[in-house]
Order: structure tokens, then sequence, then C-alpha cells
């Protein structure tokens, strides 16, 4: 990780220290992901969204990812050794996403930043997910006729869900599971906005002992620490700790 990478991923990483999951996973891809502007990351599918996010851990840790899972039927812990590019999926198809239904044609678009901003203050789940199923409708019809969102009943949003769960799977990534110690298998979700915020949180308390160190030792300052080089660093540290 190059100096001027380590800085603003600090930087970043300071200013997601009071945000929500959702806010987090912006600030990250707006401070260390430049190739799109804000506004269009917070209209890109969750599924694109999560993409990037992938795409920026490889590049900030490498493309491995160690975790742990815990067995829901014996509490055994796995160790998991994931990569980069099993979690990757293309692209969702641009065809329009149509739901027909008991009557009903509804046509919808898939979820967004935006969307999962809105409804994070709603304690209720029941009105998260009617709020979010409303936002997502483009379009919706019974017997013809326009009608306004609300007013689907709850089968059809479970359907619309599977719709949209289908049409950007990578916006909802499961792991396949199989406990060696009693076979149980299962699907695990893993959520790479936790998980990468959790990778930064540690690397940037290991940054500040090391900044510690050599501030102690040296007299340096934070940015003359973080202008070097991580091997120079490393060397001056193992000369600290001798």
């Amino acid at each position: 990780m190059s100096a001027g990478i380590a800085s603003t991923l600090l930087a970043a990483w300071e200013r997601c220290l009071l945000q929500t999951d959702t806010e987090r996973a912006l600030t990250l891809l707006v401070m260390l992901d430049t190739e799109l502007s804000e506004t269009t990351l917070r209209s890109l599918p969750l599924g694109q969204r999560n993409g990037r996010l992938l795409a920026l851990r490889e590049r900030l840790f490498g493309a491995r990812m160690a975790s742990l899972a815990a067995c829901p039927n014996c509490a055994e812990t796995l160790e998991l050794n994931l990569n980069v590019a099993d979690l990757q999926l293309p692209p969702p198809a641009e065809a329009p996403l149509v739901l027909v239904q008991d009557g009903f044609r509804i046509q919808l678009r898939l979820p967004d930043s935006r969307d999962l901003l809105h409804i994070q203050t709603l304690a209720d789940v029941d009105a998260a997910r009617r709020t979010l199923f409303a936002r997502c409708c483009v379009e919706v019809l019974a017997s013809g006729e326009p009608v306004i969102p609300e007013t689907v009943p709850e089968v059809l949003i479970a359907s619309a869900e599977a719709l949209l769960a289908a049409a950007d799977p990578q916006a909802d990534i499961s792991l396949d599971l199989n406990c060696p110690s009693c076979r149980h298998a299962w699907l695990a979700a893993f959520d790479i906005a936790g998980y990468l915020w959790r990778e930064i949180q540690a690397w940037a308390q290991r940054l500040f002992n090391d900044v510690h160190l050599l501030a102690r030792a040296y007299g340096w300052s934070e940015a003359d620490i973080l202008a070097m080089s991580p091997l120079r660093r490393q060397c001056y540290l193992e000369r600290v700790r001798q």
C-alpha cells in the first residue's frame, strides 16, 4: 500500500467512525474508488456496489480473505479461506424486471444505496420491507389500472423480493458451507462492506501503534511517518523493538 493510499484510507477510517454500514460503504468508495462520482455510486444496484467493494478490498489488502463461521447445528468454528475472484459476479442484466401475478403487473428496479439510506432509520422490519418495495416500484398496475405500491398484497411483495434477489445475486452474497464435524450444510451470509470495514479498523489500529512507537523513538510527526513506504517503516520499527 502506497503512502498516498494509506493517508487517504486513514482519513476515510476517521470519517467512517460515526457512520452507519451503508454510509461507510459509500464513503470508502467515494474516497478510494475515484472512477465514479458520488452520485453514480449512490445509484448503483447493490450488487454492483458490492462488486466495487470487493475490487477495493483486493487493491488494499490482496485477493485472499480469511474469515470464521460457526456451525448452527453443533457450534463448531470453521476457518474460511476466500478469494475475491470467487465472489465476483457479472453485472446483472439490464432487461426490465416485471412481475405478473394475481392480476397485477409490477415493473421494478434493483435497490441501491439511496434506498438503504432511506429505510435505515425505520425500526419496524415490515415497514422497512414495504417502504423498500415501494421505492423499487417503477409502475404498478392492477387489472390494467395504475395503483399505488401500498395496495399490493404481501404475497406479491414476497414474489417481488425473490425476483429482485435472483436478478442481482451479488447484492446479498451467501457462502455454501459444510461442517466437517457434523456434516451440516447451510448458507451463510457474507457482508463485504462489514468485512472490509473490520479490516480497515484493524489496519488503522496497527498503523497508530507504529506511529506511536516511531514518534516516541525518533520524534517524527505522523505525516513524516505516513510518508514512508511500509518497508522503510518496518525497518525502523525493527530497530526500535530491539
